[in-house]
């Protein structure tokens, strides 16, 4: 399970059995549009927090994460789970990998919003499907068939055209799909539930986070801690990082991956929105036009995804 901005992207199971309760299904609809829409929001919050800066909001939110992970573990008695997962160096030198790429795909993201950078950010997680591909194929030796191929020829365009319109590279966009593509990548060696798995990567986080919370206290002052609405929505952020994983994690457990697959280009499509109609980010013709292609690019590769497990399905019947 992803962490950053948006949930990872799951690529063509093979198969899934689906939940034999339709109020179960309807649950887990529910659900999983409540994780996007709150994914799809967060640029406002991040937004509202300006003025206390990125490394600070990442900080924060690493720390009031953990308290509310932990709060939640236990509830749930999961801290013998956990418990096993700190004693296993193996698993734990992944989840420290796995931490520095979620930590700096936070960061990023942040400074995206605060920079006015939405725009650029919300075409990074379109694009993130298919990094996840180019990640299998490279290190995992998974072969892809034409359509899958087609639909990474025209993302390949689409990028092309995005450098194109914001007059250099991208950088913004590729850092977050690749950071969050090999967060999963490395997240999912260490084959751990999503709570569990937050408590590691929050844990490891924690001495750096308070570290530079505490250093910010004696250099700056109270500085938005002073503040209670900003210090408000520092706190806010543990939850609208947590909430929306629990939630997510809740859907993905009674919706077949097609559905989730279909879903997850919610939270992109709303900070698309919110670039253009809050934030009023410019969009010329060949940012639009790069969108259209990665939009193309997409519906090819969700059509193909589809096709894919109809074919499995028929042949197990």
């Amino acid at each position: 399970m992803n962490l950053p901005e948006q949930p990872p992207v799951a690529v063509r199971p093979a198969t899934q059995p689906l939940p034999a309760d339709p109020a179960e299904t309807g649950k887990g609809v529910a659900a999983a549009l409540a994780a996007y829409l709150l994914w799809g929001f967060l640029p406002i919050l991040f937004h509202l927090l300006e003025s206390a800066g990125p490394v600070l909001i990442v900080a924060e939110r690493s720390l009031w994460s953990l308290v509310l992970v932990a709060i939640i573990l236990a509830v749930t008695g999961g801290f013998r789970e956990a418990a096993a997962l700190l004693r296993d160096r193996r698993r734990m030198k992944v989840i420290a990998i796995s931490t520095t790429l979620l930590l700096g795909n936070w960061l990023l993201y942040v400074w995206a919003v605060e920079s006015g950078n939405v725009l650029e950010a919300s075409f990074g997680y379109f694009i993130n499907p298919l990094v996840n591909v180019a990640i299998g194929m490279v290190f995992l030796g998974e072969r892809q068939n034409r359509l899958q191929g087609v639909a990474i020829a025209v993302a390949s365009v689409a990028i092309a055209l995005q450098a194109v319109g914001l007059g250099s590279m991208p950088f913004i966009a590729l850092g977050l799909a690749f950071t969050f593509g090999f967060y999963g990548f490395f997240r999912k060696t260490a084959k751990t539930g999503p709570t569990v798995g937050m408590f590691a990567e929050t844990l490891v986080a924690a001495p750096f986070a308070l570290g530079f919370v505490l250093y910010t206290l004696v250099t700056e002052g109270a500085g938005p801690h002073a503040d209670p609405l900003l210090m408000t929505l520092l706190v806010f952020t543990g939850p609208a990082t947590a909430v929306p994983l629990l939630l997510f994690s809740y859907g993905v457990r009674r919706l077949r991956l097609t559905t989730i697959g279909m879903l997850q280009y919610l939270a992109p499509s709303i900070q698309f929105l919110l670039a253009i109609f809050i934030f009023g980010e410019h969009l010329n013709g060949l940012r639009l036009l790069s969108f259209a292609l990665i939009w193309l690019s997409l519906a090819i590769f969700s059509w193909d995804s589809l096709h894919q497990r109809r074919r499995a399905r028929a042949a197990l019947a």
